[in-house]
């Protein structure tokens, strides 16, 4: 089993707090929201950087029921947003599904997505592009934490991508 590379283990420790912080400061969709995604980046990092450990241990079973569980959570997060009309989060959020969609593509159909790879790449660079383009938003709110947790987010998701795109070649 591969260590992840020590930025991105600080990076991990990093929104790790930022998870506790929300699950304890914040309302509770903000919460749920941070702990399903910070689930569902342990398991893409689990899975992009230790696939070989994890068929050898027949933990890709497990791996997909708990990514499940994530995102029926990211789900009832983006939910909440909508019912409590916090529109900036509810787009994020949806942005972020997005994200995923496109990674899962590239994970599971590698074949496929290398045909179409400036698709993919374009769709990749637009989607971080707005989502860097909600940090100011927050901050001009005064939801400094959000700002700072999307930077974060941004930087965990782009070493997720570099990875994935390693196990396409």
């Amino acid at each position: 089993m591969r260590a992840p590379h020590p930025l991105q283990l600080g990076l991990y420790v990093l929104l790790a707090g930022n998870t506790l912080w929300f699950l304890g400061v914040a309302p509770w969709t903000k919460g749920l929201d941070s702990l399903a995604w910070f689930a569902l980046l342990m398991l893409f990092a689990l899975e992009t950087v230790n696939r070989p450990w994890l068929e050898k241990m027949h933990a890709r079973g497990l791996v997909h029921l708990l990514r499940f569980g994530a995102a029926a959570a990211i789900a009832a997060s983006a939910w909440g947003y909508l019912q409590q009309h916090e529109w900036l989060d509810a787009i994020n959020i949806g942005l972020w599904i997005l994200v995923v969609v496109l990674l899962e593509c590239e994970l599971r159909f590698a074949h496929w997505v290398a045909r179409l790879r400036r698709l993919f790449t374009t769709g990749a660079i637009v989607l971080y592009g707005v989502i860097a383009a909600l940090i100011p938003l927050w901050a001009l709110r005064g939801e400094w934490i959000d700002a700072y947790d999307a930077v974060l987010w941004l930087i965990a998701f782009a070493l997720i991508e570099m990875d994935v795109l390693k196990l396409a070649r």
